[in-house]
């Protein structure tokens, strides 16, 4: 799970980055130029891709809320995606690192120990996403989430779905079967260095939906969702 994450790169190098995938990045409401920032936190703006008109090939990026409201109010920041296909409203979050949390190693401290997941020699990585339009809050979107890779299982039983570069053109594709592209990463691919800092204690983010979307369909998915 993960209700924090980092993004510090520049948007014209994460444009470039895309350009080297062959994703050519439009900007439909303009460049965004937001601040760097090492913590992004729920309803948080966020840097998203959608799929462009043109297909796989061409992105939109955007700024929009992370996490709208469920059915009781708490917000939808985590979507299982286990075993559910989707088939519209997907998008890429960009990011250059997100965090976990786990119990303290000093049973006198009381702020969890945090901890910062990066990828190995990519300044930038995506997690797989899915935006809807909510009557409130208007486009948010939501990370998805899978049980846990042997990276990320020290520190929590779930977590976020981070893409292969290669496959991120695929996710921008609804005719690639969701099963074909979200999965957990090998043993390895994340670098992990603890946090020291304000922000270190998880007690701040708000409970998550506990029935995400209860009498509702997500936005191109099957099943029933919950968190």
């Amino acid at each position: 799970m993960c209700n924090d994450y980092r993004l510090e790169v520049a948007i014209a190098s994460i444009a470039d980055d895309f350009e080297g995938l062959k994703i050519k990045i439009k900007f439909p409401e303009g460049t965004p130029n937001p601040e760097p920032r090492a913590d992004i936190m729920i309803t948080d703006p966020g840097i998203i891709i959608r799929t462009g008109a043109e297909g796989r090939s061409v992105g939109d990026l955007v700024q929009r809320r992370w996490s709208w409201p469920g059915p009781t109010g708490k917000p939808v920041y985590n979507f299982q995606a286990d075993q559910r296909q989707f088939k519209e409203n997907r998008c890429l979050i960009v990011a250059d690192g997100f965090y976990e949390f786990s119990a303290p190693a000093d049973p006198k401290k009381k702020r969890k120990d945090k901890w910062l997941f990066t990828r190995p020699g990519e300044p930038i990585f995506c997690i797989a996403g899915i935006w809807r339009q909510h009557p409130v809050v208007g486009e948010a979107f939501t990370m998805l989430t899978l049980p846990a890779g042997p990276d990320v299982l020290p520190y929590h039983k779930r977590q976020i779905v981070v893409l292969e570069r290669d496959r991120w053109a695929d996710w921008l594709d609804p005719d690639v079967p969701s099963a074909d592209v979200l999965r957990t990463l090998p043993a390895g691919s994340f670098d992990i260095a603890p946090v020291i800092g304000p922000l270190d204690d998880e007690a701040a983010a708000p409970e998550p939906e506990p029935d995400l979307f209860a009498g509702q369909a997500a936005a191109g998915s099957s099943g029933n969702p919950s968190p």
